[in-house]
């Protein structure tokens, strides 16, 4: 199955062995990408490797751009302002929204629900005009930058946030109309593609595929990051670990991250938008066109970038998809000696067989949807 088929979410190949119509065997097959990510970082300034953590999991921009920058900033020991705090909160918020919105869409398309595309990518364009009135991009935003933002907050920000809670609000109504008792919709998913808390575990599964077998697990409670200890949610999670309970689950966490958006909208601090920290923290444009030092210093960084101290650093946040981590070794110069990703996608497609051997061959759809992967994240 694959590599090139409309259900592999990608370019992923799965080696079948089947009796009938049932899966004896299943073998995950990936490297098609070459994108070679982890090996091009480590020839790339710091601040230049940024976009290219938008590009692993091009639905997760912010979420990966936090991950990176806040890896950098551990390892120069740089404190950004409260006000890049809240606004980073409520941003990788908003990505989860976008990544589980696109994935209700197609998991449903996967299934024969086509509207559920359709609907779902309504919703969704909400969160991408947000997207591009912060970084002028829809998709490959780079907008988290080391130390702070690439810009400030556009001045319409709450508005459009505000009007986008409210709106993926009305379309959850809609998803649960459709799919929640739709009987066909239960029979694909209710008892498909089942993984044990145990197996989940070992297999050291993380985001909506741990949490949907019951596990309570959330580095944004667990190991908070980024001021999300200031935040009130809940982290919902699964009791039989199917396919059914991971789409409950991943609407559950749509609605409380429109819940933290709300408390960012009405918490959110004055203050500056990037660190001061000269030399290293790209200084604010109106004093780059005003101030000789400033304008040397945006210049020094661009060119030559800045040197990370000697020494080793992992931070890991939880994305859409379960913990992504990155561990960054610098040896003092402008360029880091070793970047290794830990991809949640990359993790949780090696239970692909532990889900899919001894079911239906009709299954196997349902199981590769479920556990949500990019494969840009899963070939690094």
């Amino acid at each position: 199955m694959g590599p090139q088929h409309p259900s592999t979410h990608g370019v992923l190949r799965v080696v079948l062995e089947i009796d009938g119509e049932t899966v004896v065997k299943a073998k995950p097959v990936i490297g098609y990408l070459h994108t070679g990510i982890e090996k091009t970082m480590e020839s790339k300034l710091y601040h230049k490797l940024l976009p290219i953590t938008d590009r692993m999991d091009y639905l997760a921009p912010m979420s990966n751009n936090l991950g990176y920058s806040l890896a950098v900033e551990k390892l120069m020991e740089i404190e950004v302002p409260e006000k890049v705090k809240w606004a980073r909160v409520c941003l990788a918020e908003l990505t989860r929204v976008n990544s589980h919105l696109v994935w209700v869409g197609t998991h449903g398309l996967d299934l024969g629900a086509m509207s559920m595309l359709l609907y779902a990518f309504r919703e969704r364009e909400s969160v991408l005009d947000i997207y591009e009135a912060c970084g002028g991009q829809r998709m490959m935003t780079s907008y988290i930058r080391i130390g702070g933002l690439s810009h400030d907050l556009p001045k319409d920000f709450d508005k459009r946030v505000r009007h986008m809670i409210k709106r993926v609000h009305e379309g959850l109504s809609d998803y649960e109309k459709l799919l929640t008792d739709n009987e066909i919709f239960i029979n694909r998913t209710k008892g498909v593609a089942v993984i044990s808390a145990e197996d989940a575990i070992n297999l050291s599964l993380t985001g909506p595929m741990l949490r949907g077998s019951g596990v309570k697990h959330d580095l944004r409670k667990d190991n908070p990051y980024s001021g999300y200890e200031n935040f009130d949610f809940d982290v919902p999670i699964g009791k039989n670990g199917d396919a059914y309970d991971r789409y409950i689950l991943r609407l559950e966490e749509i609605r409380q991250s429109l819940r933290i958006c709300e408390q960012a909208l009405d918490g959110m601090p004055e203050g500056p938008f990037r660190a001061h920290v000269p030399g290293v923290v790209l200084p604010p444009k109106e004093d780059v066109l005003s101030k000789m030092e400033s304008l040397i210093f945006h210049f020094k960084i661009i060119t030559d970038g800045f040197d990370a101290p000697t020494g080793s650093v992992y931070q890991a946040i939880e994305s859409p998809k379960g913990e992504i981590g990155f561990f960054i070794t610098g040896d003092g110069t402008n360029i880091p000696r070793r970047v290794r990703v830990r991809p949640p996608a990359f993790v949780n497609l090696s239970s692909l067989p532990t889900l899919v051997e001894g079911r239906l061959f009709a299954d196997v759809v349902c199981a590769i949807g479920s556990i949500d992967i990019i494969l840009g994240e899963v070939d690094r």
